[in-house]
């Protein structure tokens, strides 16, 4: 059965010192530290690559992040892939859960998550799923 969880979160990105694989390329490398509100309480970190030119509407980026919580009331963690572009400032954004990266009472999750920006304020839906011995 598919369940659904929805709040809010803040994010801060921290510019990283170019890596082997990243010298020498237009790529920018950011840390991430996120705390997450609402029906999934809990912090992040993770790693994010970008490239393009954001000002003028172009852009892409990939991540990743381990999340850290409570998701309606079951505890452990799982991690996110993020893969985002921008083109002529239409965006389109795709997070979903990375297979095999539950653990503790978040074992097995799968999902996708929707994340929303408004007024420069932060929100997601989650949709998931969980194996029938967590729910």
């Amino acid at each position: 059965m598919t369940r659904h969880a929805e709040g809010t979160f803040d994010v801060k990105t921290t510019p990283l010192p170019a890596d082997d694989a990243t010298t020498g390329a237009s790529i920018g490398r950011f840390a991430l530290d996120k705390q997450i509100h609402g029906d999934l309480e809990g912090t992040s970190k993770g790693e994010m690559l970008g490239a393009g030119d954001p000002a003028k509407g172009t852009a892409g980026y990939v991540a990743i992040e381990r999340i850290t919580g409570t998701l309606h009331g079951h505890t452990g963690s799982f991690a996110l892939q993020h893969n985002g572009s921008m083109n002529q400032g239409t965006f389109l954004l795709e997070v979903t859960v990375v297979p095999g990266s539950g653990t503790g009472e978040l074992a097995g999750i799968s999902g996708t998550m929707k994340i929303i920006i408004t007024a420069g304020k932060h929100s997601y839906t989650f949709d998931y799923t969980l194996p029938q011995t967590a729910q």
